[in-house]
């Protein structure tokens, strides 16, 4: 039986539908993203699920004692707890069941055959267990240290502000584990790393999750399965955001040329996705294969762990050589920078230049100094140190506040602040609607006030404004953030026909990925790194680095001496371990071969239109995860194996 069963359930708001007699529902250990357009209904179907929203029609089934839990977007906390007290407000009760498993241990021990204890005693143990509670206080440590949040935990939880309250909410739902977690837009004010952690964790133990999120990475990491929201009902799609891509191009593809227009852009955006990330993927093979033979050499031989760390380093740094053209007309020079915000110090004598046709993307920690160096650019603070020269240029800013835009004006009077209903786009002259249904806005918000507006229709109306500005360069901070996954391809489709310079601060690495040329990284020791290469890369070899520098350390620990029998002894090969090793790699490639015929499957109409082409990914994503397994499994033996030839 599902977890949740939402069947036929229909919902509106006076007189617009929402949703129309949709069919949802959640199993355990699923992973489900809701993807669709800002008012499509993906919050709806969320609160409906937690239990907290009426719906007009249909039936809302459920797991007897099922524990439903929703990240708010504008959390509540008690004002008098501090920053740990919150994180650790909804975890009284596992606490009373950890109290209560000791007192039955003890009880136990001089009482062994008492059935009623001994019942109590392993329900109990089940429920701590699907919490993943045995080392709480372990985990709540490492959640505030990963969340950064350690340096405010002593603080009153009101002085914070909004996304640092959003990630002590967060930290606290995550500690909890209910049995489904509702999570929207969970990346929003987390930075990079504090992502990746999220990520890990979810994974690692196994959360019953249905989330909102436009970072796509994120999604296609996690997600096990899409519903996407669209005209009032759901449609289903396999596996995460590149799946999903795949299947409704697919889909698409069979519908009346009036969706053309779509179809190209779930074109582009897969054949990039299939570009940039498999291409590295492909390309880190060899790498991934270095690393993992080093694993069973890390309390051996701590020389060959700093090889590879050199050669990572090296790696790391082919990207970073200057590819300005010198011919291109400079925009901003600057000479030893140095920023002071208050009393800290976020940036010291740093130098660049940056010119016409440079795309960056700054990008570092939360709290680096990321917004500061745009207004250092900008103007509108001075230096501590160093110098900015600018050229003689026009630019147009995009800030998260969004201060460009007056609430008492509607759009009419927004674009059009002079009169009429025409405006001016890059030199091409368009009635203000037909430009802007280009931002997925309908005729009838041309006479809306911005005051009215959501947050995510704000963003989408300054980004619109912005580009019918003549400028020489444009300057965004976290643009994506509010936005929709629709309107974030139309974001980027116009960044990439922009002719002139783009500057942009983000977090999200599918953004930065597809749009910038080029990198500055706030580091720790407070410079910035230039490069050139991908910033999911340049994620990953910093990785690689971290795990090979704990490799290293671990090497160096001086271990108790073994003899050579007893580490035979140690790491024999089981009997069943010897078959699995003669087995697996038959195993292994004939799931490749199968896997690589449900590829050209998927790719052929006359082929999957027999089987159903969610059918087909279905099995596509089943067999991916066998192989994974079997892999696994296998690189394991094989490392043990060669520890004991080594011996």
């Amino acid at each position: 039986m599902a977890l949740i069963d939402l069947q036929n359930i229909s919902k509106h708001y006076s007189a617009q539908k929402i949703l129309t007699e949709v069919n949802f529902h959640v199993d355990e250990g699923e992973r489900i993203v809701i993807i669709g357009k800002n008012g499509s209904g993906k919050s709806t179907i969320m609160k409906i699920i937690n239990g907290t929203l009426e719906y007009d029609g249909g039936h809302r089934i459920t797991r007897n004692d099922l524990e439903v839990k929703m990240l708010d977007q504008k959390p509540n906390f008690k004002d008098t707890h501090t920053v740990r007290e919150a994180v650790e407000a909804g975890l009284d009760e596992l606490n009373s069941a950890k109290n209560r498993y000791s007192k039955l241990s003890l009880l136990l021990a001089d009482d062994f055959e008492n059935k009623k204890l001994i019942d109590e005693h392993e329900k109990l143990s089940r429920y701590i267990e699907h919490h993943n509670a045995w080392n709480l206080d372990d985990k709540i440590e490492r959640i505030i240290q990963h969340f950064d949040l350690k340096q405010y935990e002593d603080k009153p939880i009101v002085l914070l502000s909004g996304g640092e309250q959003r990630r002590v909410a967060l930290a606290s739902l995550l500690l909890q584990k209910p049995d489904i977690l509702l999570l929207d837009e969970p990346t929003n004010h987390l930075d990079v790393y504090m992502v990746e952690f999220l990520e890990e964790l979810i994974l690692k133990e196994k959360f019953t999750l249905v989330f909102i999120s436009h970072d796509r990475y994120f999604i296609d990491r996690i997600a096990t399965k899409s519903i996407e929201v669209d005209d009032c009902v759901l449609r289903e799609y396999s596996g995460g955001y590149s799946n999903y891509l795949t299947q409704k191009a697919e889909w698409i593809r069979t519908l009346q040329k009036q969706h053309d227009n779509l179809l190209g852009v779930l074109k582009r955006e897969n054949e990039w996705f299939a570009r940039g990330v498999r291409a590295r993927l492909k390309r880190n093979e060899g790498r991934k294969e270095r690393l993992m033979t080093l694993r069973v050499d890390a309390k051996n031989n701590p020389a060959k762990i700093r090889k590879m760390s050199v050669e990572l380093q090296r790696e790391a740094k082919h990207f970073n050589r200057d590819k300005s053209i010198n011919r291109q007309k400079m925009l901003f020079e600057v000479e030893d920078l140095s920023l002071t915000l208050g009393n800290k110090e976020l940036l010291k004598n740093f130098t660049t230049r940056i010119l016409q046709k440079d795309v960056i993307a700054i990008v570092g920690p939360n709290g680096c100094g990321k917004s500061t160096l745009l207004k250092a650019l900008l103007g509108r603070i001075e230096p501590t140190s160093g110098k900015i020269k600018q050229g003689d240029f026009k630019i147009g800013y995009f800030d998260q506040h969004r201060e460009m835009l007056d609430d008492n004006k509607n759009l009419v009077e927004t674009f059009c602040p002079h009169g009429g209903d025409r405006v001016s786009v890059r030199g091409k002259d368009m009635h203000v609607y037909g430009y802007l249904k280009n931002f997925l806005f309908p005729r009838e918000f041309l006479e809306k006030k911005v005051g009215v507006l959501s947050g995510g229709e704000k963003n989408r109306i300054a980004l619109a404004l912005l580009f019918t500005q003549d400028v020489d360069i444009l300057i965004l901070d976290e643009p994506t953030n509010d936005l929709d996954i629709p309107t974030i391809n139309i974001l980027e489709e116009q960044l990439t026909n922009f002719s002139g310079a783009v500057i942009i601060v983000s977090h999200d690495r599918y953004f930065v990925d597809k749009i910038a040329k080029k990198l500055f990284i706030f580091k720790k020791d407070k410079q910035i790194e230039e490069s050139y290469q991908q910033y999911s890369e340049y994620l990953e070899l910093e990785r690689e680095l971290r795990e090979l520098d704990e490799m290293e350390s671990l090497a160096c620990e001086t271990q108790p001496k073994k003899t050579t029998r007893e580490k035979v002894k140690t790491l024999k090969l089981t009997f069943k371990e010897k078959i699995a090793l003669e087995k697996l790699p038959q195993e292994i490639d004939e799931l490749e071969t199968e896997i690589e015929e449900k590829n050209s499957c998927l790719a052929n109409p006359k082929c999957y239109e027999d089987i159903g082409i969610t059918a087909l990914a279905k099995e596509l994503q089943e067999l991916e995860e066998i192989y994974e397994k079997k892999v696994e499994e296998l690189l394991t033996i094989e490392e043990k194996e060669e520890a004991i030839n080594s011996l």
